[in-house]
C-alpha cells in the first residue's frame, strides 16, 4: 500500500516501523523527495519537525549553539517526556553527552575523550582482536548453525566495553539484559512493560547498580575507565552520583549495542550480497571502506532530537522558537543527492559521508572503537568463512532510538 506524506511522517514515530526496513525506506525516501523537513504531530507524542535530508541534519549539527541537545534530546513519548522533566527538576534523571550542551558537554566529554582517542584505541587493538578469535571460535564451536545477533554479535562489543570500563565478568549478562531493556522499551520481546513507569524502572537499576561501582573505585580506584569516570572532577567539583551514573550508562550501553547491531546487520547484508562477500575476500585490503558502508548501511542509532533556540527557517521552512527537530539519520545515510545509489550495498564506496556517527561537537566519542571492533571481527571471520547462508527469518527490534536485527539464524561452514 502507498504511503502518504502524512502518514509517512507518522511512520517515523512509530517503533514498529524500524523493525521492517522496507516500510522504514519507502516513507523515508517519499519524505525526501516531497516534505523533507515536515511537521509531525503523532498521537501520544508532542508535535516535532522530521528533517530527512543529509545536507539540512549537517546544517542542524553545525549550528549547535541554535539547535540545542537540552530539554529533548530523544524521541519519547509525552508522558515520557513529562516522566523524565520532573526527574530532572528532582535532580535524578538520566543525564549523558546527549542531553548536555556547551559548556557542561565539552567539559563532561573530555572526562571519558582520553581514552578513546586514537593512541588508546591502538593500545586496546591486540585484545579486541583477541576477543574477535574468540567469538569467531565459538562460532565454529556452534557446529554450523547458530542465532548470530543473540550468541556472537551481541556478547563481543560488550565484552570489550565492559573490560574497558573494567567491570567483572559476572555482571556481563546483567548488563545486556538491562541495556536491551532500556533499547527495547517499545519491543515486545525486551520491553520490562508497557508502562512509562515500568520503563524508567530500567534506568533506576542501572543507577543503583553504578552508585555501588562509583563507591567502591573512588575509595579503591583501580586505573579502569570507571575509576576515571568515578574520580573526575568538572568545574573543579567531583561529579554527583547521578551525572556519574548517566556517564556509565551511555558509555556501557551505546558502546556496545550499537556495534553489535552493526556487526548483525553488515554479516546480514554480505549475506544478501554475496558477490560483495567475494569481492571483500579476495580484497582483504578494502575492509575499511567495508566497515563504514555497513556503519552507513545499518546506522544502529536512528535519530536525535534538537531544539530551536530563536525563530529560524530550514529548507524554507519557518521553525518557531522552542520547536523541536529530530534528525533522521537512516534517512540521511541513503540521501540520493549525497550517495551514488545508496539502496546498493557497496564493499568499496568511496567517498561515503555517512552520518551514522553524528557530525560536529556530538559526533560519537566512541566512533574509533566501533571501527576497530568491526574491522576485527570481520577480518577474523572471513577468511575462515568457506560458506553461509540465512538459516531462518531475520527479526527486527521495535525501536525509535537505538536497534537493528534481534535475530540472524545463520549456516555455515567455518575452517
Amino acid at each position: 500500500m502507498t504511503l502518504t506524506v502524512d502518514e509517512a511522517g507518522l511512520a517515523i514515530a512509530d517503533p514498529k516501523t524500524y523493525a521492517d526496513d522496507r516500510r522504514l525506506h519507502e516513507a523515508l525516501a517519499l519524505l525526501r523527495r516531497e516534505s523533507p523537513v515536515h511537521h509531525v504531530d503523532a498521537p501520544g507524542y508532542n508535535p516535532f519537525w522530521a528533517v530527512t535530508k543529509h545536507d539540512d541534519i549537517m546544517h542542524v549539527e553545525r549550528n549547535h549553539e541554535l539547535f540545542l541537545n537540552a530539554p529533548r534530546p530523544l524521541l519519547a513519548t509525552a508522558r515520557f517526556d513529562e516522566l523524565n522533566r520532573s526527574r530532572a527538576e528532582d535532580g535524578i534523571a538520566l543525564r549523558t553527552l546527549i542531553h548536555m550542551d556547551d559548556p557542561d558537554h565539552r567539559v563532561f566529554r573530555a572526562v571519558g575523550a582520553d581514552w578513546f582517542r586514537p593512541r588508546a584505541m591502538r593500545g586496546l587493538e591486540p585484545r579486541v582482536r583477541d576477543l574477535a578469535r574468540r567469538y569467531v571460535d565459538r562460532m565454529a564451536e556452534a557446529g554450523g548453525e547458530c542465532d548470530f545477533a543473540q550468541e556472537i554479535a551481541a556478547h563481543f562489543p560488550l565484552y570489550v566495553i565492559l573490560s574497558l570500563l573494567g567491570l567483572p565478568e559476572s555482571d556481563f549478562d546483567r548488563m545486556l539484559k538491562l541495556t536491551q531493556e532500556l533499547f527495547g522499551g517499545d519491543d515486545d520481546e525486551y520491553q520490562r512493560g508497557a508502562s512509562e513507569e515500568e520503563k524508567l524502572e530500567v534506568l533506576l537499576e542501572f543507577f543503583a547498580y553504578f552508585q555501588e561501582l562509583t563507591k567502591e573505585r573512588r575509595k579503591n580506584p583501580t586505573g579502569d575507565l570507571a575509576s576515571a569516570i568515578a574520580n573526575a572532577r568538572v568545574f573543579g567539583e567531583p561529579l554527583n552520583d547521578f551525572d556519574t551514573a548517566s556517564y556509565y550508562v551511555i558509555v556501557a550501553t551505546a558502546g556496545h549495542d550499537t556495534t553489535s547491531a552493526t556487526i548483525t546487520g553488515g554479516l546480514h547484508a554480505l549475506i544478501e550480497h554475496p558477490g560483495q562477500l567475494d569481492r571483500l575476500r579476495g580484497h582483504p585490503e578494502l575492509m575499511p571502506l567495508a566497515v563504514d558502508e555497513m556503519i552507513r548501511w545499518v546506522t544502529p542509532v536512528k535519530e536525535f532530537m534538537r531544539t530551536a533556540v530563536h525563530d529560524t527557517e530550514l529548507r524554507g521552512v519557518r521553525i518557531p522558537a522552542g520547536d523541536s527537530l529530530l534528525l533522521s539519520y537512516p534517512s540521511a545515510n541513503r540521501d540520493e543527492d549525497v550517495f551514488d545509489d545508496p539502496f546498493r550495498f557497496d564493499a568499496g564506496r568511496d567517498p561515503n559521508k555517512h552520518l551514522a556517527f553524528g557530525f560536529g561537537v556530538h559526533y560519537c566519542l566512541g566512533a574509533a572503537l566501533a571501527r576497530i571492533e568491526l574491522r576485527a571481527f570481520f577480518e577474523e571471520l572471513l577468511p575462515r568463512l568457506d560458506s553461509i547462508e540465512l538459516a531462518g527469518e531475520p527479526v527486527g527490534i521495535a525501536t525509535t532510538f537505538v536497534g537493528g536485527l534481534k535475530r540472524l539464524p545463520v549456516r555455515y561452514s567455518l575452517s
